[in-house]
Order: structure tokens, then sequence, then C-alpha cells
């Protein structure tokens, strides 16, 4: 069942959001980008004639903490929905029922934390159960939250006979899918970020499926090292040295070509202050670390990416967060807007990345930016996200 395929006049539309923003001492949103994402899915509930109940965790309280209230969202969601957001200091019971049961259609209800109840992340179906009373039909609109078995994403579906995904979450599926399933050739893959060890799984899904793969970021040296390159004092996974080498053999199986940095630049301390060099990757001097890729696998890079038709963007090519290594992220994000402009289809996921392409501007220079790391990961390592398989039983 689609959004557009329930009919919303008079009904309660229970939607389990993903509110979980930053929050400054003050308590202001920093970054509303959540909460933007959602508002399709909920306008659509509010202009066809219906009311809506939104849900959502905030960080991770251990005993109902005032800072992790949702509460402090309402103000901000308010004004990006064009409607006041009501609030109720609890997501159970009778006073969240009450406050339920007196919205008329046309109106938005924020329910308190649901992770003030240990039984959301317990996945505890009476506690499902309680929430399901609230509503006539559930929406899943937390890819954030979808790899997750909790109550509100996982279990609660079972007790509404009228589901469905939300815009977002539809968007999330499509754009994952079009990278994974159907894919325009050449698919090229970027995985960037400190380990070999958290993109494993990802690498073993993904390469059979990706024509070209860029390792970029530290994960780099393991590789390097392992083929035998001196790689100074850079990050290395010691233990995963035979792993990467079996990578490196299964891409010659599965035909596909595995590019890692050239040239890197180096650090004398892993500091924005300290002395910096170019180094050819394999040969960086003891007492010196790689930190950014240099400029010779930029270009390499870029004339990759330049042929691919889809592009799959999942971590930064070195220490972005210092201004003198952010330089090869920044020319990979180039890169990738270039193809974009030029017609391919490109998705940016995982943290980091999403992190360095909003700080460096390219969030509008791509296809798509995924709201959910985690969950986007465990796609890509091809499992079924507990979010998605609750909604399909």
């Amino acid at each position: 069942m689609t959004i557009e395929q329930i009919n919303f006049e008079n009904k309660k539309a229970l939607i389990r959001v993903d509110f979980n923003v930053p929050l400054d001492d003050d308590y202001n949103v920093t970054d509303a980008t959540r909460i933007q994402a959602a508002k399709d899915t909920i306008i659509h509930v509010l202009e066809h004639g219906g009311s809506v109940i939104l849900m959502s965790h905030l960080g991770r309280p251990k005993n109902s903490e005032e800072e992790f209230s949702l509460k402090h969202v309402c103000a901000k969601a308010s004004d990006i929905l064009g409607v006041q957001v009501k609030f109720v200091e609890d997501c159970i019971g009778a006073m969240a029922e009450n406050a339920a049961a007196a919205l008329e259609s046309g109106e938005v209800l924020l329910l308190e934390n649901l992770r003030y109840y240990k039984e959301e992340t317990a996945g505890d179906a009476a506690f499902a159960k309680a929430l399901s009373k609230l509503a006539d039909v559930y929406i899943n609109d937390a890819f954030g939250t979808a790899h997750r078995e909790h109550a509100s994403t996982a279990v609660i579906a079972q007790y509404f006979e009228e589901k469905c995904f939300g815009m977002l979450m539809n968007r999330e599926i499509e754009s994952l899918d079009k990278v994974m399933k159907t894919p325009e050739r050449p698919l090229v893959a970027i995985l960037g970020g400190a380990k070999v060890s958290s993109k494993i799984t990802v690498i073993e899904n993904i390469l059979s499926k990706v024509d070209d793969l860029i390792i970029a970021g530290g994960m780099a040296y393991t590789f390097i090292k392992a083929q035998g390159g001196k790689i100074g004092d850079s990050l290395v996974e010691d233990d995963k040295q035979k792993l990467a080498l079996e990578i490196l053999e299964k891409a010659k199986e599965t035909k596909t070509t595995i590019h890692l940095p050239v040239d890197v630049i180096t650090a004398s301390d892993f500091s924005e202050l300290a002395d910096r060099d170019v180094s050819a990757i394999d040969a960086i001097p003891d007492g010196w670390m790689g930190l950014d890729i240099g400029e010779e696998s930029r270009t390499k890079f870029h004339q990759v990416l330049q042929n691919a038709k889809t592009i799959l963007w999942n971590g930064p090519a070195g220490v972005f967060e210092m201004e003198p290594f952010s330089k090869g992220t920044i020319a990979l994000g180039n890169s990738v807007a270039m193809a974009t402009r030029n017609g391919a289809f490109s998705l940016v996921g995982g943290g980091d990345s999403v992190a360095a392409v909003k700080q460096f501007g390219f969030e509008d220079q791509v296809s798509y930016v995924s709201t959910g790391g985690g969950a986007m990961l465990e796609m890509l390592e091809g499992r079924t996200l507990p979010g998605i398989a609750a909604m399909n039983k």
C-alpha cells in the first residue's frame, strides 16, 4: 500500500519520523535537515483531510532527562511545517490518548521521546500496541532508524490494517535500488573513512556489483601495506592485511577495477599545525602519516568518476575536519558534482560523507543525500532492514 492509496479524510495518521536532531546549549535546533525531510509526508496527510501524530526518539536518554525532551523541537517543526505543532508530555497512556483523540483534521501533535521508555529499544509488543491505539493509519518515514528492531519501527506495523512508507522512506529505498539493483553503467563506488573493518561487509557485497571501486581515506593504507608498501606512521589495521589481499584477488575474478591513491599529503603529527609534505603512498617516511590524498590521486579518481553513469559515495578521502587535509574530499565532491551535471546519478550516504557534502556546499550538486548512515550501510551490506521488512508482512 502506498501513501497515495490511503484515504486520510477524518483519519489520524501516526507517523514515525526521525527528529533526532542536534540541539545547542539553549535547546535550539542547530540542523533541521531531518525535520525538513519529513515535511512532504506530513503535509500530504494534512492536505488530504487527516490529522498527524508524530513520534520520534531524541538522543539516548537514561532517565527521561530534560535535555532529551522533544518539546525542544516543537518550535522548529512548527516553523518548517507552517502549522502549530502541539506537544504532549508522554507517548502512551491516558495523557497521550486524550491529546490524540482531541486532534482535529489539519492538526499536528508531537509525542514525547519514545526512548523515555526502555520498551521502545527492546522492541516490546505491549508498548507498540499502546502506541497503535492513538491512530487509524501507521506511516514509517524514519529511514535513519529502519535498521533497528524497535517497537515504533519494526513491531508496531502489525497492529494496523492501513500502513505505508512515507515519501522520504520511499525516496531512500528508490535511490538505493537505483544504485544496487538497476544501475546505469559504469557504476563507481567511492569508499572512504578510517577503517577497512567497518566497511568489510559493504566491500564484499558490492564488489561483484560495481565496475570500479575507489578506496580512499584511512583504509587505503591497509591495502598499501599489505602489498608491501611503506606507510610510515599512517593508520593501519595489521590484522586486516590478509583480507585486503583477498579483496584485491576477488576483484580480479569479478572484473572490478580497484583504484587506490598513488600519492598523499603527509603530516609529522595528527594536527592542523603539523609540518606537511607530499609523498608516494607506498613510500611514506617513518615518523610521517598520510592524512589526505594528493594531487595525482585526485586527478586519477576524477577521470574514473567522469566515466561513471552511477556513483555511490560513502566516506571522505582524508581528515577533512582539519582544513589542510580537506582538499582531497573537496576534490572528490567537485568530481562527483561534475559527473552529476553530465548526467550521472549520484548517491551520497554515511555520516562523514554527508557532513562533508554539507560543509563544502555539494548538497544540491548531487542526485541524492541519504538521511540514514547506519541504515544505508546495512542496505549496502545486503541486509533486509527490520523497519522495511515489518511493512511487507
